[in-house]
C-alpha cells in the first residue's frame, strides 16, 4: 500500500532502499575481504625468523626438517639423519665452526639414540653450536662425521662402544676403552649391570659393612698418609 500523497512508483522506490543499502554493505565487506586476503597470504608465506646468531632460518641453512633453539648461550640445531653430514659441513663452512669439541649420544627410551656434535666458531665471543640427530634403537646407524671433522674419529669409536651406534664410512671403528671380550654397551638404558645381578639391591652388605660377617676390604690411603688406627689420637679405637 502506497503512502498518502505519493505516487505508487515513488513508494516502491522508498521500500526498496533498505534492500539496496544491505547489498551495498555486503559488497563493501567483500571488497575489504579481498583487500586483506593478499596480506594474509604474504604473512603465511613469510619465512621463519633466524634463531640466535644464525644468519638465516634453520631450514634455509640446514635443509628441510631442521629446527633451531637457543638456551644458556648454546645454539642447538636438530636435523634428520639423512642431513647429518651436510649439516656438519654447513656448520663448518657456512657458520665458521672450525673447532670440533666432542661427539656423544644419549639413550632416550622410546625415542632412540640422540647423537650430538658440539662445534665452535672461535672468536670474541666464541659461538657454540650443538648439532643433533636421532637414530632409532633398531637401526642405530649414522654416517660418520669424520668426512667433515677428522677429530670425531675417536669420539665415534667411544659412542659405538658405549651405545652400539654404527658409523658408516668410519676409518677404524674398533673398541677404544672396554677390555677384549666385553659384551654389551654399558651406557644403554637396557644394559644390565653385573654388580646388580650378583648383589641384590638395596639391603645387601659389602665386605666391611655392618653385620657383613666377613673380613673388610683393605683400606687404601694416599702415599705418606698414616693409618689413623695405627697412629694419632684414634689409634686402636677404629674397627
Amino acid at each position: 500500500m502506497s503512502e498518502p500523497g505519493l505516487p505508487e512508483e515513488a513508494a516502491a522506490g522508498r521500500a526498496a532502499e533498505p534492500e539496496g543499502a544491505a547489498g551495498a554493505a555486503a559488497e563493501s565487506e567483500a571488497a575489504a575481504g579481498q583487500a586483506v586476503a593478499p596480506e594474509a597470504a604474504v604473512s603465511a608465506e613469510r619465512p621463519a625468523a633466524p634463531v640466535g646468531w644464525l644468519p638465516r632460518a634453520a631450514e634455509e641453512l640446514f635443509g628441510e626438517g631442521a629446527v633451531a633453539a637457543e638456551a644458556y648461550e648454546l645454539l642447538t640445531v636438530d636435523v634428520p639423519v639423512a642431513a647429518w653430514p651436510e649439516a656438519l659441513r654447513t656448520a663448518r663452512d657456512a657458520l665458521g665452526c672450525s673447532f670440533f669439541d666432542w661427539l656423544s649420544a644419549v639413550d632416550e627410551p622410546g625415542v632412540g639414540f640422540r647423537v650430538s656434535a658440539h662445534v665452535v666458531a672461535v672468536g670474541t665471543p666464541p659461538r657454540r653450536l650443538l648439532v643433533r640427530t636421532t637414530v632409532p634403537h633398531d637401526a642405530a646407524v649414522l654416517p660418520s662425521a669424520t668426512v667433515v671433522y677428522a677429530g670425531a674419529a675417536w669420539h665415534e669409536r667411544e659412542t659405538h662402544e658405549m651405545f652400539g651406534v654404527d658409523f658408516t664410512d668410519h676409518p677404524q671403528l674398533e673398541p677404544l676403552l672396554l677390555p677384549d671380550g666385553f659384551e654389551g654397551h654399558p651406557l644403554r638404558k637396557d644394559f644390565v649391570l653385573a654388580a646388580r645381578v650378583a648383589k641384590a639391591w638395596p639391603g645387601a652388605k659389602e665386605p666391611g659393612e655392618s653385620d657383613h660377617g666377613g673380613p673388610k676390604r683393605r683400606q687404601m690411603l694416599p702415599p705418606g698418609v698414616p693409618d689413623p688406627n695405627e697412629w694419632g689420637p684414634l689409634k686402636g679405637t677404629l674397627p
